[in-house]
């Protein structure tokens, strides 16, 4: 889905830019059409005086719509840039990795948050436990699960895994 709204951005934005730089060059719309397009849409009928008029309204309106598509697209592209570092905050960014605990641990409990030194924060939010353990900074291992949202922590390489949720 977010391949295809890309994809929908980047039209709208190189169809706007190159019809703007096309009606910026006043190119009038007798020069834009075939002879026989110009015909079939009654346009030969007009006055010179008329259709300039209709090539000026023509040039205004296309640059109008024009920018106002591109502002669209730039509104969809920064509202999915949004939502990917919404995502990422949320599930912790997709990718296993390794960090240090700050301060003390001495175990798991449901409901307890532990603060990495990078600055993030878990909340674990199973039963887990983990009883007789006191570590100052231990290091921990965080990996998503393969199915899902979840996350699961474990700490010193020991063989409890409490699943936990990124709070900051």
């Amino acid at each position: 889905m977010r391949m295809i709204r890309s994809f929908i951005v980047i039209s709208l934005l190189l169809a706007s830019t190159t019809t703007i730089a096309q009606q910026r060059d006043g190119t009038p719309i007798e020069r834009q059409m075939t002879a026989e397009e110009f015909k079939a849409a009654g346009l030969d009928k007009l006055s010179a005086e008329e259709l300039a008029r209709l090539n000026g309204w023509l040039n205004r309106t296309v640059v109008q719509e024009s920018k106002k598509a591109a502002a669209a697209a730039l509104a969809v592209a920064k509202q999915d840039e949004e939502t990917k570092a919404n995502r990422m905050l949320q599930f912790g960014g997709g990718e296993a990795f390794d960090a240090k605990m700050t301060g003390h641990f001495d175990g798991f409990e449901r409901g307890k948050k532990y603060t990495l030194d990078n600055g993030q924060v878990w909340e674990q939010i199973d039963d887990a436990r983990m009883y007789g353990v006191k570590l100052d900074n231990p290091t921990v291992s965080l990996k998503p699960s393969l199915f899902g949202n979840a996350w699961y922590m474990r700490v010193d390489g020991r063989a409890v895994n409490a699943k936990v949720k990124r709070v900051k």
